[in-house]
């Protein structure tokens, strides 16, 4: 995902993962709630409509975050901005794990949408849907926000949550890089489909959505390619990444960042030829996780994902 860290503020840390929000939050909230401000009878509305609907993206985004940690994988920082919010999840090199990681968001809004149901039902029933319009037009409001919410992220075009639920779906029978790539594809076309509606529509925000997904698009279209090109290189025996199970390539692909020279860390056993320095930590090309040397070594009788076993 394209970084939205510069220009946010730290708001607060929870469960060991930072908030922040885009100073352009602030900016949309404001002139949004002017133009909302005859839906209710008092502004506190608008206020409170704004910050429920902050709540139900922080939460989306928490679902990425928290079901990326259940299955192994790291999540520590998410960055809400005017159009959604960004969880920056790695979740193991694994379709099922990637795939749940991506599915948990959408299915808190699942969750929102029984629970602003069951209010509705409390409503009526109580007679509140007359006596306190206000609290009516509220939930009808962040009911269909959530909704809108939830059938936007779920379009099949990367790198939303439908085109990574895709993409996860075709890494099962199609390998890492080929669903990548297929899943940018679909996402360029959808690109295309969202600037023409947001022309017709003479709408900015779609626009500025459109352009931000094309350049994810073309990021996810680079590291398609890049993962194409590392599937196709010889691995080495004896060695597995603890993450993924992968075995390193041969060849000379990690540099020393002491003296600038390039080598094959597990020829020498993650000590620079150059000038000696040892790494306590060395970095899978395939999934990017760190890990001790000691904790490559694929034990006997397991052997590690060979060249030919991995579907590209």
């Amino acid at each position: 995902m394209t970084s939205l860290r510069q220009g946010s503020i730290h708001l607060f840390r929870y469960a060991g993962i930072d908030v922040f929000l885009h100073w352009t939050w602030f900016l949309v909230a404001a002139v949004e709630i002017e133009g909302r401000a005859k839906s209710y009878s008092s502004i506190a509305w608008n206020v409170l409509e704004y910050l429920v609907l902050f709540l139900v993206v922080l939460s989306h985004e928490y679902g990425h975050a928290l079901a990326c940690r259940q299955v192994g994988g790291t999540a520590d920082r998410i960055v809400l901005w005017p159009l959604g919010g960004v969880a920056y999840v790695n979740p193991p090199q694994r379709p099922g794990a990637t795939l749940w990681s991506i599915a948990a968001g959408p299915l808190v809004n699942v969750a929102f949408l029984i629970i602003l149901a069951l209010l509705g039902a409390l409503n009526h029933i109580t007679g509140w849907e007359a006596g306190i319009p206000n609290a009516h037009a509220f939930l009808r409001t962040i009911a269909i926000m959530n909704l809108g919410l939830l059938i936007f992220n779920l379009l099949p075009i990367y790198p939303l949550d439908g085109g990574q639920i895709l993409r996860s779906l075709l890494w099962f029978v199609a390998g890492r890089a080929r669903s990548l790539m297929a899943a940018v594809v679909v996402g360029f076309i959808g690109v295309a489909g969202l600037i023409a509606f947001a022309l017709w529509m003479k709408t900015t925000w779609i626009g500025v959505l459109a352009v931000f997904i094309l350049m994810n698009c073309w990021g996810g279209l680079q590291h398609a390619r890049a993962l194409a090109r590392l599937a196709k290189i010889p691995r080495r025996d004896g060695f597995a990444c603890p993450s993924c199970r992968t075995a390193p390539p041969l060849g000379a692909f990690w540099k020393c960042n002491h003296c600038g020279r390039a080598f094959d860390t597990f020829q020498t056993l993650a000590v620079c030829p150059g000038c000696q320095a040892q790494f306590p930590r060395t970095r899978c090309l395939d999934c990017r996780v760190l890990s001790p040397i000691s904790a490559w070594i694929a034990p006997a009788g397991v052997p590690a994902n060979s060249p030919a076993s991995i579907t590209t």
